[in-house]
């Protein structure tokens, strides 16, 4: 079997079990919840557009199930390019400070009660786009070079503006009422709740756009993770490729960042737990690492909702149907797994 045959055999492998999988989660999501409601019974109610049922299972559920498998494909795809892009096993599409830019603008938003509807989206989605696009732009600036951008000035340059938007972030929170400071902390933990799909929708024109653009460079990835002059003298220009991937990169993390807020470990774990089934072939490990983070993040909602109702039924309590926030769900998923991978690393 030729190279290029064994490669398109792994690849439609790999593809074809992450597609089964992210279909069968969304297909069992309109019955997975805190409200005793089967699979079976939901997809009955289907076209009952009135019931409870349908309600909760087609207007909830699955514009829930269909936010978290955008955000984790998008996440994981980043986190993945960057990895590359910074030869830096621990790059995640937060290294750059766009979490810390996106955060500040919502913080901001919601302090001075910018709630004013555009297009679509609230003042707070808005400000918190606006905040990690400057961060990005004031990042590019300081690593800007003569041949190419510096990775090292990057990581560096956005780690110093992200903390320098963390501690902003604890003055706007240290001025906020009781009131403002409920609603600042629970955008910091990261929120997948949605009714309908209408926002997300209106972030897939730039999403769609950036997926296809990184999916595209898998192949100049590929030699460019070989050392830059390997990449140029195998006619890759790698200025261009850092700006492309780099940007395009930061605009899809900045739309997740708007409308979910920080999600943390989606972008750093899993792009490294698919590069162990896969390979370092980037035409495969970046389709891969994002349908696999779209499920990682789908799980990790199921949970976020279903253990509160598990802890209840084990103390024979009625704590609430309010679900873990998923920032929080994921770090406890995440954190064990990264700790599996540095121990097998170190064997």
């Amino acid at each position: 079997m030729s190279a290029k045959s064994s490669t398109s055999s792994r690849f439609a492998l790999h593809i074809a079990l992450g597609l089964v999988v992210v279909a069968t989660l969304i297909a069992v999501s309109p019955g997975i919840g805190s409200q005793k409601i089967g699979v079976v019974d939901a997809w009955r109610h289907l076209f009952d557009t009135e019931s409870r049922i349908h309600i909760i299972a087609f207007q909830l559920r699955l514009p829930r199930a269909i936010k978290a498998l955008v955000a984790g494909f998008t996440l994981a795809l980043a986190g993945a390019v960057y990895q590359t892009l910074f030869r830096n096993v621990l790059a995640t599409p937060y290294t750059l400070g766009i979490a810390g830019g996106g955060s500040l603008g919502a913080l901001i938003a919601i302090k001075f009660g910018f709630v004013a509807t555009v297009l679509g989206y609230s003042g707070d989605v808005w400000c918190s786009f606006l905040g990690a696009g400057i961060v990005v732009c004031l990042v590019f600036l300081m690593a800007r070079g003569r041949r190419h951008i510096s990775g090292n000035t990057l990581i560096l340059g956005g780690v110093t503006i992200g903390l320098f938007c963390s501690a902003m972030m604890m003055f706007v929170t240290y001025l906020a009422d009781v009131r403002e400071t409920f609603f600042i902390v629970r955008w910091m933990m990261g929120s997948l709740e949605e009714i309908g799909n209408e926002r997300v929708m209106g972030m897939l024109p730039p999403l769609a756009v950036s997926w296809v653009v990184l999916l595209l460079h898998a192949r100049a990835l590929n030699q460019y993770e070989m050392g830059t002059e390997i990449a140029t003298s195998r006619g890759i220009n790698a200025g261009l490729l850092q700006v492309i991937c780099v940007g395009f990169a930061s605009l899809a993390t900045a739309c997740i960042v708007s409308i979910c807020g920080p999600i943390g470990f989606v972008g750093l774990i899993v792009p490294q737990a698919v590069r162990l089934m896969t390979g370092r072939d980037h035409r495969i490990l970046l389709p891969a690492a994002a349908i696999w983070g779209g499920a990682f993040l789908i799980l990790s909602d199921w949970l976020s909702r279903l253990l509160p109702v598990w802890y209840a039924s084990l103390v024979s309590r009625d704590i609430g149907a309010f679900p873990l926030p998923i920032g929080v769900m994921t770090a406890v998923i995440g954190a064990p797994i990264f700790i599996a991978l540095l121990w097998r690393a170190h064997r």
